[in-house]
């Protein structure tokens, strides 16, 4: 191929280390090669990104090389339909020829396909060649692409696009299957299970008598009694603070709550009776002792 080409010119000679590095090194998630009569253009196939809706597809494109390369970005357009890219239009990448601020001399073909498949399964946001399909089309499209290669140009680039499909196919995992989730499991016996109970017959009162007494705020909480052997203490914030003990018995709780503290308990009452009390009688002693100490007559008869 470096025959027919001026190696004298910086972007043939930067292509034809590319396409050496490509045929290389080849990599299961893409491969693309130029033209033999235009090595400007290249020929490529993707593979869809695991874990997407695109995985185990097959998208084929076609990358414009600019006289200038590298110092100057490539333009894409995508072949196959795929959901996410408009086919046969130019699309608008930061790695594109509609950005060229962002374009970097260091990057290679390799490094805008593999761009190109991070871009795959991100929002289009209203991007020039952009689509938003369904993931459910998305993923048909990715089946479909398989079968075939797209039709394209001339019997050059036909026989191109299909040598590149071919090794995209011997590289390419089994498609995952295609399932709906909107359709109802069944069981043996072809009946639609009931995996959904009604949400309103499981939150119901009777079924849940402590439901109601989870959803009511508490107000003016001072004290907190725990008993530790009730079971796991939980604790929730709702104006106040709820305390409820689960274990035991199924659906046992236990909340405590005090209110407003009283102004008098009866206990204080009567300790500062007794309080009282025990003082007048240590009085009476010490005077006692006093009296008798000192001899006053007719005092102790009185006492």
């Amino acid at each position: 191929m470096a025959e027919k080409h001026n190696m004298k010119n910086p972007a043939v000679k930067r292509i034809l280390q590319e396409v050496k590095e490509m045929q290389s090194n080849p990599s299961d998630d893409f491969m693309s090669l130029p033209l033999e009569e235009d090595i400007f253009e290249w020929q490529f196939a993707i593979r869809g990104p695991r874990d997407t809706e695109f995985e185990g597809g097959i998208f084929h494109g076609r990358i414009q090389l600019p006289t200038e390369y590298p110092f100057k970005p490539p333009s894409f357009m995508l072949l196959t339909p795929n959901g996410r890219f408009e086919t046969q239009t130019k699309i608008c990448l930061s790695i594109s020829n509609y950005h060229p601020e962002h374009w970097q001399p260091s990057w290679s073909v390799r490094t805008a396909l593999v761009a190109l498949i991070a871009f795959m399964p991100t929002i289009p946001g209203g991007a020039l060649g952009s689509l938003d399909y369904s993931k459910e089309e998305r993923r048909k499209l990715a089946i479909k692409s398989r079968e075939a290669p797209p039709k394209y140009g001339t019997l050059e680039r036909q026989k191109l696009i299909d040598q590149i499909h071919e090794y995209m196919l011997s590289k390419a995992p089994p498609v995952p299957q295609l399932t709906s989730a909107s359709e109802p499991s069944t069981n043996p016996t072809g009946e639609e299970s009931q995996n959904n109970p009604d949400p309103n017959e499981a939150e119901s009162p009777e079924n849940n008598p402590n439901r109601e007494l989870e959803r009511r705020p508490e107000e003016n909480v001072h004290e907190l009694r725990v008993d530790a052997a009730a079971g796991p203490l939980r604790v929730s914030f709702s104006a106040g603070v709820r305390v409820s003990r689960e274990g035991g018995e199924a659906g046992e709780q236990r909340q405590v709550v005090a209110g407003r503290a009283q102004q008098q308990p009866k206990s204080d009452r009567l300790f500062s009776v007794a309080a009282f009390g025990l003082a007048v009688a240590i009085v009476i002693l010490l005077v006692k002792k006093y009296v008798k100490s000192h001899g006053i007559p007719g005092f102790m008869e009185g006492l």
